[in-house]
Parts: structure tokens; sequence; C-alpha cells
């Protein structure tokens, strides 16, 4: 099935919290966004030690969980923002269940893998100003997932994200945020997840850890 991109965001690091700087705000950018291996160009993260690089270039937040969310901290006006919890991508008609670990997907002139869950932090609460948005997110899996790089190319709003290939079919990043974010693994899926090839090294090395 192919998904159109209605937006494609970028952000610049700004002050967020008191002296702190965050690049969290992502905002639409007009025409044509190169993707490059560390993600669009150009997107800051201010803090490189947690967000962005290859494992993490691009960050997909579903539209689809908006409507969600205004159920719960009302009609908050970041939620009319398509990187309104910091995505680049702007996407409706796809979640956590319908996307596995390793899918493949044609990003306009891009091809894209998704790599792991998103897992939520502080910011998220910040940015809204409401609390509990963390709590709620671990419980019913609204994370996200990011995309590493398979090839560069190019993208800009009203281009297709269109899935070429199926990853690990059993594994779907829903699956995975709650064996691993969400603390409801199995000792069988620890082993899994820790030799699963397209799972991002950093959520391989947490599965193998808690193994022992």
């Amino acid at each position: 099935m192919k998904h159109i991109v209605t937006a494609v965001c970028t952000g610049t690091a700004r002050p967020f919290h008191g002296a702190e700087l965050s690049a969290f705000a992502k905002r639409p950018r007009d025409g044509r966004v190169q993707v490059l291996d560390h993600g669009l160009a150009p997107d800051e993260q201010a803090d490189r030690s947690v967000h962005g690089g290859p494992e993490q270039a691009l960050h997909l937040y579903p539209l689809d969980h908006h409507a969600f969310w205004r159920g719960i901290i009302g009609d908050h006006p970041v939620l009319d923002e398509p990187g309104g919890f910091g995505s680049n991508l702007a996407v409706t008609g796809l979640t956590e269940q319908d996307v596995h670990i390793g899918d493949r997907f044609r990003l306009g002139s891009a091809l894209v893998e998704v790599s792991r869950p998103r897992s939520p932090c502080w910011k998220i609460e910040h940015r809204f100003g409401h609390r509990g948005m963390v709590a709620r997110i671990i419980e019913t899996g609204r994370c996200g997932w990011y995309f590493r790089v398979i090839e560069t190319g190019d993208v800009a709003a009203g281009d297709v994200l269109e899935r070429v290939t199926i990853g690990a079919g059993k594994w779907s990043v829903a699956r995975v945020f709650a064996a691993l974010v969400a603390g409801k693994a199995s000792p069988e899926d620890l082993a899994e997840l820790a030799h699963l090839p397209a799972l991002s090294p950093q959520l391989r090395a947490k599965a193998a850890a808690r193994r022992t």
C-alpha cells in the first residue's frame, strides 16, 4: 500500500528547557529535502549521544495518533503540527501494528528501513505541558519508530512512502516496543531480539543484557 507524505519536517536546536537546547520541534519544509545516511539535510539533534545517527536517521510518529491525544489532553495547538511529536514524516494509515523491524520503504527517491521503535522521553511532556504522556505511550504502544537509510535520495511533501519489502514479519514495531520498552518480553523473545539482524545494535544489546 502507498501512503502519501503530507509533510516533511526538520528542526533546529533552540532553547527548550532553561538553557538546554533541543530540536524536538519539527517544522514542515518546502520543496525537496535530501535524505542522507544520517537523516534529512538539514535536520539537527541537540544531544547526539541519544538522538540521531544512522540507526535513528528518520523518525515517523503516526498522524493517526493525534486524534487519540486530543481525547487525552484536549485540542492542544501542537497537535495541529505535523511534526508535533518530533516526527520527520507526516503520514496517515500506518501505525506500529502495521510495520515490522526490517521493513523497507521507498521514500521519494530514497530507500529506508525500519530499525527500532522510539523510546519516549520527558521532552514530549515538556513540549505539550502535560504530565503522564510518557506513561500513556508505554501503556498504549503509541511510540512511533525510526528508519535507517539504505539508499540516499530526496523527498518532498506529496511523495509516496511505499513498502517494498517485509522484514521480520513476526516482530512488529508494537511487539518490539512491548518487549523491550514496556518490559513484557519472555526469555524466548529476548533471545530472538538479541539476534535480530535488522534491529538496531543498541536494542539488540539491551535484549542480550536482559537475558543474563
